[in-house]
C-alpha cells in the first residue's frame, strides 16, 4: 500500500511580518522619503542658525520650536480621527513641501524669525501626520503585527539618521542650506505621491452621537490614557524621561565644542552614530516584546536612555559614541514598546487623539525644559544639566506599574529569517 503523500511544510516568512501587508509596504516606502527629508533638515536648521547668529541659545531654540506646536496636538489628533487618514497624510506632505520651500528666501541673520516660523508650521503638521499615521497603521495591521510594523518604521527612521545628517551636512558645506531645503521639499512630494497608492480599508469615523460634545471628543485621548493604569503610568514616565532630555538638547553644542573640542558641524555625524544602536533596537523590538511584554522592554529602554547620556559629561570621544549608541537603542525600545501597547489597547478611531495626547506628554515637557535650559545655559555648567537629566530619567522608573496584568506579551511575529 502506498504511503499517503505528506504536505510540504509551510515556507517561513522572510523579513518583518508587517511587510505581508501591501498597503503597509507602500506606507513604509513613503516613510523612507519623509524621514530622509526630516533627518537632513532639522539638524541643518540648528547649524544654520548657529552660523547666522553665533549663538548656542539661538540654535537650541530650534528644538524648542519643534515642540511648541504640541499645544495644538489635541486639535490635530481630533482631525486625524474625523477624516480619512490616507488623504490627511497626502495633503500634509504637500503642505510641508510648500512651507519648507519658503526657506529659499532666507539669506542672512536678519531673517532668522522666518526660520523659526517655518519650524513652527513644519512641526505642527508633523503632529498631524503622526496622529494620522498611527491610525493608518492600526487599520493596516492586525494586533500580532503591530510590534513588527512599529519596529520596522523605527529602524528605517534611525537608519536614515546614519545617512541623512551626513548628506545634509555635505550639501550644507558644499552648496549651502538652500540645497538641503530643495532636497527636503522633493522628498516630501515623492512621499505624498506614494501615499496616494496605499490601499486600505479605513475604520469608520465616529458618529456625532458617539463623539459627544466637542470637549468630550477633544479630551477623549487623555481620558483613555488615564482610564488604563498601565498606559497612564507609562505616559507619565515618558513625560519625565523624555522631558528632561531637553537639557541635553540645549547642552549639545557645549558638549561638542567644549567637551570634545569639535566644530558645530560635528553635530550631524555624531547624531548619525546614535542611529547604530537604534537600528538594532528596531529590528529586535518585535521579538523582545513578544517574549517579555511591552512594559519590561519599556523599562529597559528608559534605563539605557538615561545611562547612555552619562558619558557626554566626559571629553572622551569613544565613550560619547558608545553612550549615543545606547541612547539610540534605549529611545527606540521605549517608543516602540509604548506605541505598540497604546495601539493594542486603543480603539481604531481613538488612535489619533491618544497619539496626540502622548505627543503632548512627551514634547511639551521637553520644550519647556529646553526653554529653561536655554535661559540658564550661560549660568550653569552644561555637565550639571546632564547629571540632572540622568538622575530624573532613572528616577521616573519608580512609577512603573507593579502589576503585569495589562502588559502580557503579545504573540511574537517572525521578524527575521531563521
Amino acid at each position: 500500500m502506498s504511503a499517503t503523500p505528506q504536505a510540504a511544510p509551510p515556507r517561513r516568512r522572510r523579513g518583518p511580518a508587517a511587510l505581508q501587508s501591501p498597503g503597509f509596504r507602500r506606507l513604509t516606502t513613503a516613510w523612507v522619503f519623509t524621514n530622509l527629508a526630516d533627518s537632513a533638515l532639522y539638524l541643518m536648521l540648528a547649524v544654520w542658525l548657529k552660523d547666522l547668529t553665533g549663538s548656542d541659545a539661538a540654535a537650541a531654540l530650534t528644538f524648542a520650536m519643534m515642540g511648541l506646536p504640541a499645544l495644538l496636538a489635541p486639535f490635530l489628533g481630533q482631525l486625524a480621527d474625523r477624516f480619512s487618514r490616507k488623504r490627511t497624510l497626502v495633503a500634509a506632505n504637500v503642505i510641508v513641501a510648500a512651507v519648507v520651500l519658503t526657506l529659499l528666501r532666507v539669506d542672512d541673520g536678519s531673517q532668522i524669525v522666518w526660520i523659526y516660523a517655518v519650524v513652527l508650521v513644519y512641526a505642527a503638521v508633523s503632529y498631524l501626520t503622526a496622529a494620522a499615521q498611527s491610525g493608518l497603521v492600526r487599520d493596516l495591521l492586525p494586533d500580532d503585527q503591530l510590534a513588527s510594523g512599529n519596529g520596522l518604521l523605527s529602524s528605517i527612521d534611525q537608519s536614515l539618521r546614519l545617512v541623512s545628517p551626513l548628506l545634509g551636512a555635505a550639501l550644507y558645506a558644499v552648496w549651502g542650506p538652500h540645497a538641503v531645503v530643495l532636497l527636503t521639499a522633493i522628498a516630501f512630494l515623492i512621499a505624498a505621491g506614494l501615499l496616494t497608492t496605499v490601499r486600505v480599508t479605513e475604520s469608520e469615523p465616529e458618529t456625532a452621537e458617539e463623539r459627544g460634545s466637542y470637549w468630550t471628543e477633544l479630551t477623549a485621548g487623555f481620558r483613555h490614557l488615564a482610564a488604563l493604569p498601565v498606559l497612564g503610568r507609562l505616559t507619565i514616565i515618558l513625560a519625565i524621561a523624555f522631558g528632561v532630555t531637553g537639557l541635553v538638547n540645549v547642552a549639545i553644542f557645549p558638549i561638542i565644542e567644549q567637551g570634545l573640542g569639535l566644530p558645530p558641524e560635528a553635530l550631524g555625524p555624531l547624531t548619525s552614530l546614535q542611529g547604530i544602536g537604534a537600528v538594532v533596537a528596531g529590528l529586535t523590538a518585535a521579538t523582545v516584546i513578544g517574549r517579555w511584554g511591552e512594559v519590561r522592554v519599556f523599562a529597559i529602554g528608559v534605563t539605557l536612555l538615561a545611562l547612555g547620556m552619562a558619558p557626554t559629561m566626559t571629553s572622551s570621544l569613544p565613550a560619547v559614541l558608545v553612550g549615543l549608541a545606547a541612547v539610540g537603542f534605549g529611545v527606540t525600545w521605549t517608543v516602540v514598546s509604548f506605541i505598540t501597547l497604546r495601539q493594542r489597547l486603543t480603539p481604531p478611531r481613538l488612535q489619533g487623539r491618544t497619539g496626540a495626547a502622548t505627543a503632548i506628554a512627551i514634547n511639551l515637557p521637553q520644550t519647556l525644559v529646553t526653554l529653561v535650559g536655554a535661559a540658564i545655559l550661560g549660568l550653569v555648567d552644561y555637565r550639571l544639566m546632564i547629571v540632572v537629566t540622568v538622575v530624573l530619567a532613572l528616577g521616573s522608573l519608580l512609577l512603573l506599574p507593579r502589576s503585569q496584568r495589562d502588559s502580557a506579551p503579545t504573540p511574537a511575529p517572525e521578524t527575521l529569517a531563521g
